[in-house]
C-alpha cells in the first residue's frame, strides 16, 4: 500500500491529497528515509511524520483494505509517540484559543460584558 494512502486510511490526514502533499514536502519518513507519496509500506515499517508541530512515530502492524473507523485504527498501527509531544500539543491548543493580542481586533462579547461591568461599578 502507498504511504499516503496508508496515512489517510488510518486517519492521520483528512484527505489523501493532504497526505500526498505532506509526503512531497518531506514531513513523512519511512525507516528514517524521506519518502515520496508512492512509496510502498509493509508491516513492520517505522513511519515518522510531522504534523501540527508534533513528531508522530508509528509502527505498521497491518495494512487496511480501505479507510477504517476511528475505533479500530489501533489494529493497523502502533503509536510510539512520546507523551511529552502530545502534552505539548495540548498546551499549544490552549495558547491558540485564549491568546489575542492586546488591542488587536474588535472586542469579543466577553470583553464588552467586562467593560459594561466595569463602567457600572464606577458609577
Amino acid at each position: 500500500m502507498r504511504v499516503d494512502k496508508f496515512l489517510w486510511c488510518i486517519r492521520y490526514y483528512k484527505t489523501r491529497s493532504i497526505a500526498t502533499s505532506a509526503c512531497k514536502s518531506g514531513k513523512v519518513r519511512v525507516n528514517q528515509d524521506i519518502v515520496k507519496p508512492s512509496r510502498e509500506v509493509y508491516p513492520g515499517d517505522n513511519i515518522s511524520l510531522r504534523k501540527e508541530q508534533i513528531d508522530y512515530k508509528l509502527v505498521v502492524i497491518a495494512l487496511p483494505e480501505a479507510r477504517v473507523g476511528a475505533k479500530i485504527v489501533d489494529l493497523y498501527r502502533k503509536d510510539s509517540t512520546p507523551k511529552e509531544s502530545l502534552e505539548k500539543l495540548e498546551l499549544l491548543k490552549f495558547s491558540k484559543d485564549y491568546y489575542r493580542g492586546k488591542g488587536v481586533g474588535r472586542p469579543t462579547k466577553k470583553d464588552r460584558r467586562d467593560l459594561d461591568d466595569f463602567v457600572e461599578e464606577t458609577n
